[in-house]
Formats: structure tokens, C-alpha cells, sequence
């Protein structure tokens, strides 16, 4: 039995585990319940990303590279990338010839380039499978170079209700059925996959969250009645990427629970080291005047003046020189001690 995620928490171990255990018929599968328009929505998105010779395209959830193979035509260099090692071993098997795609494991909520690395990204169907799609969206915006765009292909929201009722009557029971006669464990990851689907927001609502991680000159455009939608959006030329707030996910809790204790250890480190400067300072004075170790300040008031205790203290720490020009004539230990810490 196929593993199906879910949908609630869409868990990235789960999702990969199930896009592994049906790679090797996938796109098969796919051609066959879009009766043949994924090849048509495909065409689409490549014309949409305009690529061309010398450009360096991030395709994310690639795959098998199919969708990459059609961008490298174009004489793009195509980094395909996927969190499923076996649609990555599959792709890599199908396109072992073509030296302009490489095939990188890589998650997209944390994705493993550098700033401005690419002049162009896009993900196909994928986008809804991951469990913060719009902290997907700001590391597409990271890697992009400004004025480079962004291309999603994704199932959507069809407008027209005679379409929405028989296409979801479709998802719900045919897709299902038709994917278990194909591949006999896959009718799991394709209830999971309609459902997917079912929850994912509108085109208006994914254009807004395109627009709220930076992104300019958002617009989409639906393709076959609107069961898919094809939402495109550009870099700023002078982009500034904004921090995405954790969604409220399960698996952005923990992430983010995670990474608390890391924090905590830097102002301890802090501490420790402004600590370790006041010990040294003050062991230093009390070696050079007396035996009384644990407060030199104290020692130094009464030695000083005791009706001014106040003093010390004052010209102590805010200004040293202070202190030093106060005292000129005095004994040599006091205007070292002061030097010290400086």
C-alpha cells in the first residue's frame, strides 16, 4: 500500500515517500487522467517562462524531468529539483544524455542555492504538495535575480460551476479507480492527490500570497475551463526579501520549535564573554593593590574618599579617562587599572 499524507499537514517525509513508491509510472498515469492536456498545459508553461540559451531555469518538483526537458530544448542549463529521491533516480535514468539538466534533492522551503542564482524558476502541480507554500514562494524569490519571473502551474478553482460539480465528481471517484487499474498501489496517492487539490485556494487567493512574498506584476490566466491556472509574477529590480511569518502547521511549529533553542545560546555566549572581561580586569586591580579579590571596586572607594563613594563608581565605568585625569598625581597602580580594561 502506497503511504498517503496528510492533507492537513501534508509532512514531507510522507508526500516524498508516496511520490517514491509511484515514480516509475507517474507521468503515464498523469497523461492518462488529463486525457493528454497536460501536454498542452505544458507547452503553456514553458512559453510562459521564455526560456532561452545562456539562462539558468530552477524547475522545482520536477520529477522525472519531463517539464525540464521541455525548458532545456530551449538551450536553458535547467537545475530540476524534487524532495523525492525516487522520481529524481527515475529522471536521471530517463535523461542520463542531456547536459543541460542536473538533478538536485533539494526541499523547497529551504532551498540549497545561492541568492540570485537563477534567471528564471517554476513549479508544476507541486506547490499545493508543500506543507508552507508561501515560504516556497519567498526562497523563489531568493534565488531569482532581480527582474527574473517566477512561473507556477497548479490545479485550481474552475469559475464556472457546470464545470466545478462534474470535475470534482471526476477527482473524487474516476481518478482514483482509473490510477488503481494502472498502477495498483497508486489509487491511494491519487485520493490523496484530488484532495490536494479540493483545499487548494483560489487563483486570486495564490496570486495574494505571491504578491504579499514580493513579487511583481502578479496575473494568472486559467487554461481548460479553469482546472488548471497558469499565475506568473517578476523579481523587483530592487527586491528586498521579506521575513515569512510561520504558518499554522503542525510541521511549522516543530521547525520552528526547533529553532528556538539556538537562539538562547547566543546572549548565554554574550554573557559568558562580557563576564570573563570584569573577572580579568578586576583580578588584574586587586593583584596590583590587595588581597580583597571579589570587589576591587569596593577597596578602591575606600582607599580613594570615603564621604564620595558614589565617585568611583561613576567615573569607573562610563569614562575611565575621567578617573585617570582626576587623580594625575596619585599612586601608579590606580592609573593602570584604569588603562586595563581599555
Amino acid at each position: 500500500m502506497v503511504t498517503r499524507p496528510d492533507t492537513a499537514t501534508k509532512l514531507a517525509t510522507d508526500v516524498s515517500t508516496m511520490f517514491d513508491e509511484v515514480s516509475p509510472r507517474y507521468d503515464l498515469i498523469n497523461d492518462v487522467l488529463t486525457v493528454g492536456n497536460d501536454r498542452l498545459w505544458r507547452i503553456a508553461t514553458t512559453k510562459a517562462i521564455a526560456p532561452r540559451k545562456g539562462m539558468r531555469v530552477l524547475d522545482l518538483a520536477a520529477g522525472t524531468g519531463t517539464s525540464s526537458a521541455a525548458i532545456a530544448k530551449h538551450g536553458a542549463h535547467v537545475v530540476a529539483a524534487d524532495f523525492s529521491e525516487g522520481m529524481l533516480a527515475e529522471g536521471r535514468k530517463r535523461h542520463a544524455g542531456n547536459d543541460l539538466i542536473e538533478f538536485v534533492f533539494a526541499d523547497a522551503t529551504a532551498l540549497p542555492f545561492e541568492d540570485n542564482s537563477f534567471d528564471a524558476a517554476t513549479i508544476s502541480y507541486g506547490l499545493r504538495n508543500v506543507h508552507q507554500p508561501r515560504k516556497a514562494l519567498a526562497e523563489m524569490l531568493r534565488v531569482v535575480k532581480p527582474g527574473g519571473r517566477i512561473v507556477i502551474a497548479e490545479f485550481s478553482t474552475p469559475p464556472s460551476q457546470a464545470i466545478r460539480v462534474p470535475y470534482g465528481l471526476y477527482g473524487r471517484h474516476v481518478l482514483p479507480r482509473v490510477a488503481g487499474l494502472m498502477n495498483r498501489e497508486a489509487a491511494e496517492a491519487y485520493r490523496y492527490l484530488n484532495e490536494s487539490i479540493e483545499q487548494w485556494p483560489t487563483q486570486e487567493e495564490l496570486a495574494g500570497w505571491m504578491r504579499e512574498a514580493g513579487f511583481e506584476r502578479v496575473a494568472y490566466r486559467n487554461l481548460t475551463l479553469g482546472i488548471v491556472a497558469l499565475h506568473r509574477g517578476f523579481v523587483p529590480r530592487d527586491k528586498a526579501v521579506a521575513p515569512v511569518e510561520p504558518e499554522p502547521e503542525p510541521e511549522a511549529t516543530k521547525s520552528a520549535a526547533a529553532k528556538k533553542p539556538a537562539p538562547a545560546k547566543k546572549p548565554a555566549a554574550t554573557k559568558s564573554a562580557a563576564e570573563k572581561k570584569q573577572p580579568a580586569a578586576k583580578k588584574s586591580a586587586a593583584a596590583k593593590k590587595s588581597a580583597a579579590a571579589k570587589k576591587p571596586a569596593a577597596a578602591k572607594t575606600t582607599t580613594a574618599k570615603k564621604p564620595a563613594a558614589t565617585k568611583p563608581a561613576t567615573a569607573k565605568q562610563p569614562a575611565p579617562s575621567k578617573a585617570a585625569s582626576t587623580k594625575p598625581a596619585g599612586t601608579k597602580p590606580a592609573p593602570s587599572k584604569k588603562a586595563e580594561p581599555k
